[in-house]
């Protein structure tokens, strides 16, 4: 049986995740549980979960500080936060599941779901971990991406995505490598993120990386050249923006 821990700092909060976890996960044991960073470290120390469900704001600290004694990340972590901040950001970055307050009983299953479902492809959080408190220090020295699939983790350089197109709930990655990685996550949640490193949204269903731009050719409404040849689309809507974007570089 896998076992699962609780860090969060309100009993009743508590009560609900241990109920919705006994209702929904007859796999999952849960091995303990803490409100505060020292004795979380305590209890993660000593059960060596599989999965860990880890409130962000505790009652001495957060998480992210929390994490930093805990090398190595040998369990899955799940967040779950009150605030839509900076925080999530530096999540979205490392392909964690997280969940908001006031929480709900389809997403937290869903989230742990997910969890369990990623202990048989890649056990390990090391990658992700490190990437997490890079962008969440604000270092950002690593400049990567964590993409998560059902069969594996990439950790990818920013730099090297020429562009991702979106299919409804999905997104593919297309890299400067010719590879192609698709994720179940919808393209909303990336564009936020990629914003800051030089991406733009042309058209609804494509992010370009503005660095990895050929050319721009104006027949047929205009579309963008790539540096790999990919030939991707301006919407009618978005091209005087783009445009202005462009000329501004």
């Amino acid at each position: 049986m896998k076992k699962i821990v609780i860090i969060e700092d309100e009993p009743r909060t508590r009560e609900t995740y241990k109920h919705l976890l006994a209702q929904n996960f007859t796999e999952l044991e849960v091995a303990g549980e803490a409100g505060n960073v020292s004795s979380a470290v305590a209890l993660i120390r000593e059960v060596n979960p599989d999965i860990v469900l880890m409130d962000i704001e505790l009652e001495d600290g957060n998480s992210f500080q929390l994490l930093q004694h805990l090398r190595p990340y040998n369990f899955k972590i799940i967040f779950i936060t009150a605030y839509n901040d900076y925080a999530i950001k530096a999540i979205k970055f490392s392909a964690f599941d997280y969940i908001m307050k006031p929480v709900n009983e389809f997403e937290f299953t869903h989230a742990v779901a997910n969890a369990v479902q990623a202990l048989n492809c890649c056990p390990s959080s090391e990658s992700q971990v490190e990437n997490l408190l890079d962008h969440y220090e604000g270092t950002q020295k690593s400049g990567k991406l964590v993409l998560r699939t059902s069969e594996a983790l990439y950790v990818i350089k920013i730099d090297q995505i020429s562009h991702c197109k979106s299919d409804n709930s999905y997104t593919t990655f297309f890299l400067s490598d010719k590879r192609e990685i698709l994720v179940s996550k919808g393209m909303t949640e990336y564009v936020e993120i990629l914003e800051d490193y030089g991406f733009y949204r042309p058209h609804q269903s494509f992010l370009v990386n503005i660095n990895q731009i050929n050319k721009i050719d104006k027949s047929d409404g205009g579309f963008v050249v790539m540096e790999n040849g990919a030939e991707i689309p301006i919407s009618s809507r978005r091209k005087p923006s783009f445009l202005n974007i462009l000329q501004g570089l």
